[in-house]
């Protein structure tokens, strides 16, 4: 009996030992703040809970890939891998906020002592485009994972002891720079693999680099009145860019509020718990283009409001009106802090993004340094420390106090960081300052950008960022924006404080290219016509001096190219989101738009499109942009 038990204890020992470095593996069971652990998983009372149950795991034949693969946050010598690997496509169910960890593993409730029955092991390699031979592989891994985390995997190439943090250290482990890599995941012992993914790295800052090139999108509603994620897989066929760059709004927290079937919410109602958010996400990697895109780039990420709620801010959100009536009647039954904590929670797990250093709370804010050429900085102009903004019913107000010096978009420690991070750059000799930012930076009057919910509302913070850049001559600076649904090109001037020559662009500092939505409705709701946005454009651009091209009609993105001496965009639009469907309105030049208008140049509608599975080019016409345009329900950007 003495041997035996001896035994038991020996191998309880190697099993915690074994699955500690596999659950260190899996960067999903960390918080997505270090210096933040009570919002991260321990796994030292998973691995118990797992052992004390016995339960058997799982077949291999049981088990599926349910969303894909996906990669993202490049950097030189490494990038985060992602995937899913479940015996079902639905989310787990924990339906509690998070409230530090006990929640998560309460055994006071059946629901959760089952939560769920083992560990699932995942190994995964990286080797070089078309090798998979085992000799090729130049990074590799174990990793576990469990409904603790909704089965979700995000891997690193190597795993350091944990420090408490169940923090997983990226190491320098054969990834070269720039260099274009494949991927899989596979189930331990098994020939159950995952699709195979694609990833890129990124330059190391002092690398020349001739050229830069990355998708950029924004604003992806997938419930059931838009549409279809066309314009995704239509980038990812192109397959021309370097990175995929998305500016928030990946995904959308409305129910469904009509009766129509296809693409209905997953969970019906607004996302509020844990299990709401990650349903959602699931949801939205079901889709075949997002699903396309995804495997085959890496993506770099930061959030807008819906990632939380519409016009979410600091301190809430569009439906929390600081009233006590808000936890009743149809108000959100969960805190904000809560509701925040569940949909940051969830968009870690299901998002390829790294733990970010910090000191303070739930940061996203983060630069690439990529070459010589260019920076490119990812701000939370949201849900980081965003002072009130339009709530519906308080836009007068707004306005009134636009100017106030306390009103910040970013908080004071993001705002330093910022004008340090933009610094630094010009310090560093890079070419270009690339700057990824969820809303419209440039003073666009009216309200057709959003108005008080812009920069427009916080004008106080865009002078302090312009005063930043001119005062210190800090020049190539290409903002990047999305949350309108509409394209917006304008030069990046300082109206009213420094000499500007809309003709020339003498006196600017660089350009702002903000783009339209993947799916979500444009200039006139969801029953938008060509000419109604055409309208709405002339008199932007006649209102507007610094804006050279605007267009609110198709759903698109835009093909940013940056090279030493020049930086381009170029618009694509889907003519049709109501089916799924591969035809592409393709860019113009200044001198020629397809829709909208231009400060100098002629609108010529040709409706000659380009298909991205076939290569042919068609003059074709579609009868509706959206799936389905008749309900009355408009929503927010």
């Amino acid at each position: 009996m003495k041997t035996y038990s001896i035994s038991v204890l020996f191998i309880l020992a190697i099993f915690l030992a074994l699955s500690e470095a596999s659950f260190d593996g899996n960067i999903n069971y960390g918080s997505p703040s270090p210096r933040h652990t009570q919002f991260g998983i321990n796994v030292d009372q998973v691995q118990r809970r797992s052992w004390k149950r016995g339960n058997v795991a799982f077949k291999p034949e049981e088990l599926n890939f349910t969303h894909g693969v996906a990669s993202g946050d490049p950097w030189p010598n490494s990038v985060i891998l992602w995937t899913r690997i479940a015996p079902t496509n639905v989310s787990s169910s924990d339906t509690a906020p998070i409230d530090g960890t006990e929640p998560l593993y309460s055994h006071e409730t059946k629901k959760f002592i089952e939560a769920d029955p083992n560990p699932i092991c995942l190994y995964w390699k990286v080797f070089p485009v078309g090798k998979k031979d085992s000799k090729s592989v130049v990074s590799s891994g174990k990793a576990y994972t469990t409904a603790d985390i909704d089965y979700t995997v995000k891997a690193c190439s190597t795993q350091r002891p944990s420090t408490g943090t169940n923090r997983c250290q990226v190491e320098a482990k054969g990834l070269k720079p720039l260099t274009t890599y494949n991927y899989q995941f596979t189930v331990c012992n098994s020939k159950n693999s995952s699709p195979l993914g694609r990833t890129k790295t990124a330059p190391r800052p002092d690398d020349d680099v001739s050229e830069i090139n990355l998708a950029v999108f924004s604003c992806s509603a997938y419930f059931e009145v838009p549409g279809y994620f066309n314009v995704y897989g239509n980038a990812a066929r192109k397959d021309n860019h370097d990175w995929v760059v998305h500016l928030g709004d990946y995904i959308y927290e409305y129910g469904t509020y009509t009766l129509f079937k296809e693409r209905g919410s997953i969970p019906q109602h607004p996302t509020y718990s844990l299990y709401d958010y990650r349903a959602r996400h699931g949801q939205h990697r079901t889709d075949p283009d997002l699903q396309l895109l995804a495997q085959n780039s890496a993506w770099i990420t930061t959030w807008d409001d819906h990632e939380l709620a519409d016009n979410a801010y600091r301190d809430g959100y569009v439906d929390f009106f600081d009233q006590p009536n808000t936890f009743k009647g149809e108000g959100p039954k969960v805190a904000t802090d809560a509701r925040k904590a569940n949909a940051v929670r969830a968009y870690f797990e299901w998002m390829p993004i790294r733990q970010t250093d910090m000191d303070d709370g739930l940061r996203v804010w983060r630069s690439f340094q990529l070459g010589k050429l260019m920076d490119l900085v990812m701000l939370d102009t949201r849900l980081y420390d965003r002072s009130k903004g339009v709530d519906y019913v308080n836009e007068k107000y707004i306005e009134k106090i636009s100017d106030d010096p306390s009103r910040t978009l970013m908080g004071g420690r993001q705002e330093n960081w910022f004008y340090s991070s933009l610094s630094e750059s010009k310090d560093r000799n890079a070419t270009w300052r690339v700057i990824g930012n969820q809303i419209v930076f440039s003073h666009i009057k009216g309200d057709a950008a959003g108005g008080g919910d812009t920069w427009d509302g916080y004008i106080a913070n865009r002078n302090r960022t312009l005063n930043h850049l001119y005062k210190n001559k800090i020049d190539n600076n290409i903002f990047l924006s999305g949350d309108s649904h509409m394209n917006w090109v304008s030069d990046l001037a300082w109206l009213g404080t420094k000499k500007y020559n809309p003709k020339t662009g003498k006196g600017a500092i660089g350009a702002e290219f903000a783009g339209t939505a993947v799916s979500s409705w444009g200039t006139s709701g969801l029953k938008s016509i060509e000419p109604d946005a055409g309208k709405l454009a002339r008199k932007a651009i006649a209102e507007n001096k610094e804006l050279f091209w605007q267009e609110g009609y198709y759903r698109g993105y835009f093909h940013l190219s940056v090279s030493p001496k020049n930086v381009s965009a170029q618009f694509f639009g889907s003519p049709s989101i109501a089916t799924y469907n591969a035809w592409e309105i393709p860019p113009k030049d200044g001198v020629q738009a397809e829709s909208g208008a231009l400060k100098t140049g002629e609108i010529k509608h040709t409706n000659l499109t380009f298909n991205t599975e076939t290569g042919v080019w068609k003059v074709k016409g579609f009868d509706k942009m959206y799936l389905n345009p008749e309900p009355s329900f408009l929503g927010s950007s």
